[in-house]
């Protein structure tokens, strides 16, 4: 019998974000899989890393290269996918590790459309981070009728304008080098004052920063929570 595949989300950074279940499948499965950068270290192990045992087990770096040419990163997953196959072939469930929740922008769903079809597979969801931003910056993220939008900030500021405009509260992920953009947009909407970037949520160098503030290019791990209300509603 093939093995089985869990994609596992590890939340935003806090290692005591993790659920039980996580922990669980995390420590029984014999390959443990994570993305990783092409050099250094991955983020999602070394959030798990506490709770790893000293068991036997394979462990299968998965080593993408985060550029905005897609093609590299294609490849590296087409490779990637086939190493996880080996195992699984070979019945041993793998484990993959997977920052924030596995179906939120995560790698995993990569790796999920090549593999889910000739394998089981189970996904568990974790904390992803407009929740532990929101929880940083003390913004309730909707309540009531009201509307979230989730935008990321690669998409022309026209665009970002038309889509936060329909919503009461924005979550903009993908920040990067697209600060000014997103100050200018923010400045037209008359928004700005409304919007702060948030770095690291959950972990030990989070930050909350006005978005008139905010640092260009912004932190890798960082995005803008934008609300129309200056206080939840009664």
């Amino acid at each position: 019998m093939s093995g089985k595949l869990y994609g596992i989300g590890v939340g935003p950074g806090d290692p005591e974000l993790l659920t039980l279940k996580a922990l669980r499948l995390i420590n029984s499965a014999p390959v443990l899989a994570y993305p990783a950068p092409e050099e250094g270290e991955s983020l999602a192990r070394s959030i798990a890393a506490p709770y790893i045992d000293d068991g036997e087990r394979v462990e299968l770096p998965l080593r993408l290269p985060f550029l905005v040419d897609p093609a590299p990163a294609q490849e590296a997953y087409d490779a990637a996918a086939e190493n996880i196959a080996k195992h699984l072939e070979a019945g041993r469930d793998v484990a993959v590790l997977c920052e924030g929740d596995p179906f939120f922008y995560g790698s995993f769903l990569h790796l999920f459309a090549r593999l889910s079809g000739r394998f089981e597979t189970e996904v568990v969801p974790g904390i992803s981070s407009p929740y532990a931003a929101a929880a940083a910056a003390g913004v309730p993220l909707s309540t009531r009728d009201e509307t979230l939008i989730v935008l990321p900030a690669t998409l022309p500021a026209e665009i970002l304008a038309e889509r936060i405009g329909m919503a009461d509260t924005a979550v903009i992920i993908k920040v990067g080098r697209h600060v000014g953009k997103l100050k200018r947009m923010l400045v037209g909407l008359s928004l700005l004052n409304q919007a702060k970037l948030i770095v690291g949520a959950s972990t030990d160098h989070q930050q909350v920063i006005p978005m008139a503030q905010a640092p260009d290019p912004a932190p890798y791990f960082s995005l803008v929570l934008v609300t129309r209300r200056e206080a939840p509603k009664r």
